[in-house]
């Protein structure tokens, strides 16, 4: 059995999951990240986390992820925002933060391995390459937030929830005693605490929003006027304060020309999207002369699709779909997975 650091939150996963380590007779180490200083935070509980700990009879420690957690996570979040982005702040911060730091504290605690509460699997292929597998309950599954860690990272994770579904899960808690058995999923970004992440970006950081300008459609006809680029998302259609006589929906954002693109239903699909930043998993990369079949998700609810990949002269992926796919948007990622359900690799969506 091994020592193992795991990532307590004080919600109801992570401590299963240290539970069900503990329970297999690895010597289990809780670690609860705190990411933020002198204010809330939706991601972590620390009394709840030390509690638990304390009632599992393991030890805990609370370790300092603020400075890592501006850098990493916070400020690309806000510079994506301010240029026409729709980010995907969990994606950066897995990689950056939590695995960084949660290595880091298994390395200074002498633990071969790291483990979070994140529904998927790891495994091991034949080519010697470590990959994550979508999680036994594809309801819950979680591998996409998680297709931007590194080979070397993976090779020292554990994730227990892989082969669970969340009422299974919250019947061991029942069953262990775990005060957070019946805690809700946190939903919203952990560090927007209060109002929107517009509200967030302009009264937290101080930074400057983008100013209004124009609505306008596909031939670049002026439609009306928005209230800033960093209000609006491709696919948007609540919001927008324009009547048109037609439902209409947010089609491309262009902070070049501080223009928000909006349309028809029918101009959200795009046959092929290019995405940027890649990171490999089950293969080591694809080479250009190369083209690659894949089950594609563009968003984290989205159901998936299949394409055919390609890597272009310039380093950047290209994703051409069987079928049209609906809003893919720019910063957020596109994660492609093998028939197998391993994940291949993924990028952000330029």
């Amino acid at each position: 059995m091994s020592r193992v650091v795991v990532g307590m939150s004080g919600g109801v996963d992570s401590a299963v999951a240290a539970y069900l380590l503990k329970e297999a007779g690895h010597e289990v180490i809780g670690v609860t990240l705190k990411t933020w200083e002198g204010k809330d935070s939706r991601c972590c509980d620390l009394s709840e986390a030390r509690e638990m700990a304390l009632r599992m009879g393991i030890p805990h420690s609370v370790h300092s992820a603020a400075s890592d957690f501006e850098c990493r996570v916070v400020q690309p979040f806000i510079d994506d925002y301010l240029h026409g982005r729709t980010p995907n702040p969990c994606v950066e911060c897995n990689r950056y933060v939590k695995w960084a730091q949660l290595l880091d504290a298994a390395e200074a605690m002498g633990a071969e391995f790291a483990a979070t509460g994140h529904y998927a699997r790891i495994a091991r292929l034949p080519n010697g390459r470590f990959s994550i597998r979508r999680a036994a309950s594809l309801r819950k599954d979680q591998s996409y937030v998680l297709y931007k860690l590194t080979q070397q990272q993976l090779s020292r994770t554990m994730l227990p929830l892989g082969d669970y579904d969340k009422e299974e899960v919250r019947a061991i808690a029942e069953r262990a005693g775990i005060s957070a058995a019946q805690k809700p999923d946190s939903q919203e970004i952990c560090f927007v605490t209060e109002g929107n992440y517009t509200d967030y970006i302009e009264c937290e950081t101080g930074a400057e929003l983008p100013p209004p300008g124009h609505f306008v459609d596909k031939e670049g006809n002026v439609l009306g006027v928005h209230k800033g680029i960093a209000h609006y998302t491709v696919g948007q259609r609540k919001g927008l304060g324009i009547a048109l006589g037609y439902p209409a929906y947010v089609t491309a954002i262009d902070p070049e020309k501080n223009e928000v693109v909006i349309g028809g239903e029918e101009s959200l699909y795009r046959p092929t999207i290019l995405c940027g930043d890649l990171n490999f998993m089950s293969v080591e990369d694809i080479a250009p002369d190369e083209t690659l079949r894949a089950f594609a998700k563009i968003r984290y609810n989205h159901k998936g699709a299949m394409a055919t990949l390609q890597k272009k002269d310039d380093g950047t992926l290209a994703a051409v779909f069987d079928d049209p796919v609906r809003a893919p948007t720019p910063g957020q990622s596109a994660v492609f997975y093998d028939e197998d359900g391993y994940v291949i690799g993924g990028g952000k969506i330029k």
